[in-house]
């Protein structure tokens, strides 16, 4: 430790720790049939932490994960973080190529993946990046050693906090850019720390937390773990989302909260079990990451009550930025349901004009925070992290204005990024793809509004001369991203046009392409 350790904070590690040794025998993780005590989690992530440290895994060991949702991600999330490991997660939905990447890029010495899906994927990015020493499998498979059979020689110890300052680094999440590669964001022990911090500060829990995942565990859990152990709370985890599957499982176990993306609330919205299920446990449904359209939220509050609490945040200054309390979802205000809430007294926010200069009262101005909570910067990449951190705050690249009442309202993006279905897409990535098509002339890549998925993706193509736009190029253009990048990034609507409107310097006007599609929708994200 440095000499300033008779300063630092209690860290995500310590905070593990504590709350898993809190309780014994009071069920920690429920996942298909199979239930975990808060001792067993304990045991389990003690075992795993004596597996990484034999293969010389720990403090400041980079280590990805790919996984369904099964019980040991959770279990892995703690023994990472008490190996003093930095944690990179790679989404289920991605590309090869998009995986090998990051790896590349976070320069990772292990792999932690799932078999039952993962097998064949986890040789395959072993090849492309041979910086990749360990491939650690959950269970028997063809190309990594059984990290669980690894663990299981190991007798459970108690559990030991890493040497770690606040500010070293705890993970690294990839984030693409309005242009070029995705950048890693580096956050560091103090981040997730604070950030924790205010959720358990701000946010309403239950006080009998019986907390629903229903989206990819090794994303979501991270941020409710501590939160969860806390409340001497238990995990129920859906190993695929449906409907029904939701459903059942608030009845059968008087869920008393869960988190959505806004997606999946249209998804439940529209099924029939909508009208019929008993949701009368649930007091808190936590909602964020993409725009939520304001009549869907009107309409589930509606019918189920005011259970709703939105946060915002980003990758750089996670899930805390603001966030929406359940009274403030107010109906008798029906535009306070396109706001994401009240600034948080915890974190420092400005708008700011284009010169750093604050935006007169009323009028939008770029997002900037200050505070703990801002990452440490861009792995490798000091020219944009200097532009993030300009004039000594964190630029998050989004247009907002506060309302007489003090909720913050996002208008527009100063950055190009789509969120569809809480996924977030990088118009350039796609654009990249699409340009390499024989047919293709220019193209722009845009979100357009959808009542599903927030936003869509849509290709608006210029093609060559004499190539008959159809159909069938449609289909083939989408196809080719599907191929390269995966189906979350493949546009859902080509648009074939003579022309597209550039700005005075010549470049594509996004602004302009979007207006023919957004009209006069005042709210443009969330």
């Amino acid at each position: 430790m440095d000499n300033n350790s008779l300063y630092h904070p209690p860290l995500m590690p310590h905070l593990l720790i504590e709350g898993l040794n809190r309780y014994h025998d009071q069920p920690c993780l429920f996942l298909g049939d199979k239930v975990a005590t808060y001792r067993e989690v304990r045991e389990r992530t003690s075992q795993l932490v004596q597996a990484l440290q034999s293969l010389g895994l720990g403090r400041g060991s980079r280590v990805a994960v790919i996984s369904g949702n099964r019980p040991e991600v959770l279990a892995n999330i703690a023994a990472m973080q008490l190996a003093g490991c930095i944690g990179t997660p790679l989404h289920p939905l991605g590309s090869l190529e998009d995986h090998a990447y990051v790896l590349e890029a976070a320069e990772i010495d292990a792999l932690v993946f799932d078999p039952t899906a993962f097998d064949a994927h986890a040789g395959a990015l072993q090849q492309r990046v041979p910086g990749v020493k360990h491939l650690l499998s959950f269970g028997p498979s063809d190309s990594g050693i059984d990290y669980l059979d690894l663990a299981d020689g190991f007798a459970p110890q108690p559990l030991v906090a890493p040497d770690v300052n606040p500010e070293d680094i705890a993970s690294v999440n990839f984030t693409g850019g309005t242009t070029g590669k995705p950048k890693g964001v580096m956050s560091s022990y103090r981040v997730t720390s604070y950030m924790t911090q205010i959720q358990l500060a701000e946010w309403e829990f239950p006080e009998d937390l019986r907390m629903l995942i229903a989206t990819p565990l090794s994303h979501a859990a991270a941020a409710f773990f501590i939160p969860v152990l806390q409340k001497g709370g238990a995990f129920y985890v859906m190993q695929g989302f449906s409907p029904d599957g939701f459903f059942d499982m608030i009845e059968q176990h008087r869920i008393t909260a869960t988190m959505l993306v806004p997606v999946m609330l249209y998804i439940l919205l529209d099924s029939p079990r909508a009208k019929t299920a008993d949701m009368s446990s649930m007091e808190s449904i936590f909602y964020g990451a993409s725009p939520m359209s304001p009549a869907r939220l009107k309409q589930a509050i509606e019918m189920w009550g005011p259970v709703f609490y939105q946060f915002f945040g980003q990758s750089e200054a996670p899930m805390v930025i603001a966030n929406m309390r359940r009274g403030e979802h107010d109906l008798s205000k029906p535009e306070r349901l396109a706001a994401c809430g009240r600034p948080s007294p915890w974190v420092h926010l400005a708008l700011l004009d284009g010169d750093g200069n604050p935006a007169p009262a009323g009028e939008p101005g770029e997002i900037c925070v200050r505070g703990p909570l801002v990452m440490s910067g861009y792995k490798d990449m000091p020219e944009a992290t200097a532009e993030a951190f300009a004039g000594g705050w964190l630029h998050t690249g989004d247009v907002g204005r506060l309302d007489e009442d003090g909720f913050l309202h996002i208008v527009d993006r100063t950055k190009d990024m789509i969120v569809t279905g809480g996924f977030n897409v990088y118009p350039r990535e796609v654009e990249d793809v699409l340009s390499r098509h024989e047919s293709v002339q220019q193209v722009v890549v845009i979100g357009v509004p959808d009542e599903q998925w927030g936003e869509a993706v849509k290709a608006v193509v210029v093609v060559k001369p004499g190539i008959t736009a159809d159909e069938t190029l449609a289909a083939a253009l989408k196809q080719q991203v599907k191929d390269a990048k995966g189906s979350v990034q493949a546009p859902k609507s080509v648009d074939f046009v003579d022309a597209i409107p550039l700005t005075p310097v010549g470049k594509p006007d996004k602004k302009a392409v979007r207006a023919r599609y957004w009209g006069d929708q005042a709210r443009g994200v969330s």
